[in-house]
């Protein structure tokens, strides 16, 4: 029988601050699906053979689920046997890589006129032995157009310049909570009662109820104005990798490694599995934990191993181009970070 938590409904929206001050004045994006084109990299290339087709596709107005059901069914296969590195934004224009099983067959001999005829784009296609697992791309390039009063103030360009030296907190997106932070509020009933993988076959309950504690440790880290700094205790994460080393009593060595960039201090993301992190930096996550003790108690039940994320992301890359009273964003970030973590430092906009 499943253990019932008591766990409160969070107040949405949450009050997360923002690391470099309030933008001063209100600014527009993502008005049509073309302001806002996402890029996934990969980082390698299929190797040309195998039981698996590998499809480099474009979307537009549509969420990658629907796109992997869509490409199930032009290629006359289950939904099981297509595969997916990372869920990309569904109002926005996406490319990304898609692997469908077929061993010893080929694929429709119209496949680019079935895709189309679903509105998705066959940019490219490769064979590759192994299908196309959760998590295994690199990252994903931006290019976002924006407008308002916000791209045309006198501080935006050298705030930008900030948030390309320092980066920014690595907030999960609004996007990661639904509208009106509805997934989170299901994802509460869920767990309260005893999550089951038949409630969430995806495991979206499970991660937006994470993702949330993630945040509300970030913003208590970003009050203290410690979140871009390594504490006593302190575990961190090797820039571009998933490493990790606990840091009992942080040196000029690594508060220089730290500011320019080479590890970020790692929060936890909730489950099973003890904290390896020490002394202030344990302190504070035990602080959260017991203000969010029935959350945090049913994510271990549930099963889902505890792990780190950034607390800190770098744009690279990064360039900004007016065009008069618009201006074009470009910038990469590694998989699992947000584009809108870094426009909510950028710019005011009741959707950030």
């Amino acid at each position: 029988m499943s253990t019932r938590h008591t766990i409160p409904v969070p107040a949405w929206p949450p009050d997360w601050p923002r690391a470099h001050g309030d933008p001063p004045v209100a600014g527009e994006y993502r008005l049509v699906p073309e302001d806002f084109v996402v890029e996934e990299w990969l980082g390698f290339a299929p190797e040309g053979e195998g039981e698996h087709l590998w499809l480099w596709l474009e979307k537009r107005d549509l969420g990658t689920p629907e796109l992997a059901r869509r490409v199930a069914r032009a290629c006359e296969v289950t939904p099981r046997d297509v595969g997916y590195a990372g869920m990309k934004d569904r109002f926005a224009v996406t490319r990304q890589w898609l692997s469908v099983h077929l061993p010893g067959r080929e694929a429709p001999t119209d496949l680019a006129e079935r895709l189309a005829a679903a509105q998705v784009t066959l940019l490219e296609q490769a064979r590759h032995p192994r299908k196309l697992k959760r998590g295994v791309h690199r990252g994903n390039r931006f290019r976002l157009r924006l407008g308002g009063s916000a791209v045309v103030h006198p501080a935006f360009a050298s705030r930008w310049e900030r948030i390309r030296e320092a980066g920014v907190p690595n907030y999960f997106g609004p996007q990661r909570f639904g509208p009106e932070g509805r997934n989170l509020q299901r994802a509460c009933g869920i767990l309260a009662r005893g999550w089951r993988k038949r409630d969430d076959r995806q495991g979206m309950m499970l991660s937006a109820a994470r993702s949330y504690l993630f945040n509300e440790l970030l913003a208590e880290r970003v009050r203290r104005g410690d979140w871009d700094r390594a504490l006593p205790g302190e575990v961190l994460m090797l820039d571009g990798t998933q490493s990790l080393f606990v840091a009992d009593t942080p040196d000029a060595e690594l508060a220089s490694r730290v500011a320019t960039g080479d590890v970020h201090p790692a929060g936890p993301l909730w489950g099973v599995g003890e904290s390896t992190a020490r002394e202030t930096a344990a302190a504070l996550e035990q602080c959260l934990g017991e203000a969010h003790a029935g959350l945090c108690a049913a994510l271990a039940a549930s099963g889902v191993r505890t792990a780190r994320r950034a607390l800190r992301v770098r744009p690279a890359a990064a360039e900004l181009h007016h065009h008069g009273e618009t201006a074009m964003l470009a910038f990469t970030l590694p998989r699992g970070a947000f584009a809108t973590a870094v426009l909510r430092e950028l710019l005011c906009h009741p959707t950030l």
